[in-house]
C-alpha cells in the first residue's frame, strides 16, 4: 500500500512506468508553508489518529500477503519494521511501541504464529531478518513469514526534524527527500509452491553499522555498505560479476547520492556498460521503515514477470541511523 497504489500490482506498475506520486502540502507550521509529499489518497475516518493509520496500512498489506499463498495464519509469523523509535513517531504517542505490532495483528482479524516479532531499525532491519525468518521456518515450525515494514514521513513531527537539518526537498534544495508512505510485505516460505517452473530465491544477505550516519556532522565513506553488499555475495550463490542490476532506496539526498558514488565503485569491479539502478522513491518518496519489503517485492516482481534487465539483483538498503543491508536474489529455474 503505497501513494502509487493500494495493493502491490498498482504500486508495482507505477514505479515500472516511472510515474510520479508527488503532491503539493500545505503545512501547519509554518501556516500556509508547502511541501512536496508523497500521500495516499485515504477516507478521514482512517486516518483519525497517526496511530490508527500506520496500523489501518500494515494490516491491509497483511491482509493481501496473506491472500497470495494457502498457508495459514497461525502457522505464518509477521517480522514487522516499525518507524525507529529515535524518531518520536507520533503514532507511538497513539501506540506504545512495544503494543504496536499486537495492534496491527488484532486489526487483520487474524491469529498469526506466536514468534511474530516487531523489530526497531528501519528500512535495512528487514532484510537483516532474512536469516531469522530462515531459522523460523526451519526450526520454529512456521510455516511461512510476513517480512515488511509500515512507515509514514508525511507528519509534522517528522517535518520539523528534516527541515531543521536541511533534509526536506524544496525550491531551495533539489537535493532533498520527499516523505512519503508505505506498507509492504513479502511472503517467504523455505521452498518453492505450486508447479511454477520458476520463482525468485534470496541467496546471500549482509548486514553493518555505518558510523558516519545521516544524524551525524560527517558524511559516510561508505564503508558499512560495502561490508554489507561483500557479505551478500561471499557465500555459494551469485558473486558480484554475476550481479544484472541494483534495487536502493536511496531518496535523492546529497549524503546517500555520496556514499553510494564511493561505495559502488569498490565493489562494483566487474566492467559494464551500465549497472540498471531502480529508486522506487522517484516514484513513492522515502517511505522509511517499509523501503526493504518494497526492494524486494520490486525485485521479485521484475525477476518472475521477464521485465528484469537480467537473472541476478541485489538489492540495497540504508536506514537513517546507520544500518547497511544487501540481499542477493536471483531467478531459479525448476527443471
Amino acid at each position: 500500500m503505497t501513494p502509487a497504489g493500494l495493493n502491490a500490482p498498482q504500486t508495482v506498475a507505477a514505479i515500472r512506468a516511472g510515474l510520479s506520486a508527488f503532491e503539493e502540502m500545505i503545512l501547519n507550521e509554518p501556516l500556509g508553508a508547502t511541501q512536496i509529499v508523497a500521500r495516499i489518497r485515504a477516507h478521514s475516518r482512517l486516518r483519525r489518529t497517526d496511530g490508527q493509520w500506520l496500523v489501518n496500512m500494515a494490516a491491509r498489506a497483511i491482509g493481501e500477503a496473506l491472500r497470495s499463498g494457502t498457508c495459514p495464519s497461525d502457522t505464518t509469523a509477521i517480522l514487522l519494521a516499525p518507524p525507529e523509535s529515535f524518531r518520536n513517531h507520533p503514532a507511538y504517542g497513539d501506540i506504545a511501541p512495544p503494543d504496536f505490532l499486537t495492534a496491527v495483528m488484532s486489526a487483520t482479524g487474524q491469529k498469526f504464529h506466536v514468534a511474530s516479532r516487531a523489530i526497531d531499525g528501519g528500512a535495512a532491519a528487514s532484510i537483516g531478518l532474512l536469516e531469522r525468518a530462515l531459522e523460523m521456518m526451519e526450526q520454529q515450525g512456521v510455516g511461512q513469514v510476513l517480512l515488511g515494514g509500515v512507515d509514514s514521513l508525511v507528519n509534522d513531527t517528522d517535518f520539523a526534524r528534516l527541515g531543521r537539518a536541511g533534509r526536506l526537498k524544496g525550491a531551495d534544495n533539489a537535493q532533498g527527500l520527499v516523505p512519503g508512505e508505505a506498507a509492504a510485505f513479502v511472503r517467504l516460505t523455505p521452498k518453492p509452491e505450486g508447479k511454477a517452473r520458476v520463482h525468485a530465491a534470496i541467496h546471500g544477505v549482509g548486514l553493518a553499522q555505518e558510523q558516519d550516519s545521516v544524524l551525524s556532522e560527517r558524511y559516510s565513506q561508505g564503508r558499512a555498505l560495502l561490508g554489507a553488499l561483500r557479505d551478500a555475495v561471499s557465500g555459494s550463490g551469485p558473486s558480484e560479476p554475476d550481479i544484472d542490476f541494483v534495487i536502493s532506496n536511496g531518496n535523492g539526498e546529497r549524503y546517500g547520492g555520496w556514499e553510494q558514488l564511493i561505495a559502488r565503485p569498490r565493489f562494483y569491479r566487474t566492467r559494464r556498460e551500465i549497472l540498471p539502478t531502480a529508486y522506487p522513491a522517484m516514484t513513492i518518496g522515502d517511505i522509511g521503515s517499509a523501503a526493504g519489503a518494497l526492494a524486494l517485492m520490486l525485485a521479485a516482481d521484475s525477476l518472475l514477470k521477464d521485465y528484469a534487465p537480467g537473472p541476478t539483483a541485489v538489492c540495497e538498503l540504508a536506514s537513517e541511523n546507520g544500518l547497511r543491508a544487501a540481499a542477493v536474489m536471483a531467478l531459479m529455474t525448476r527443471l
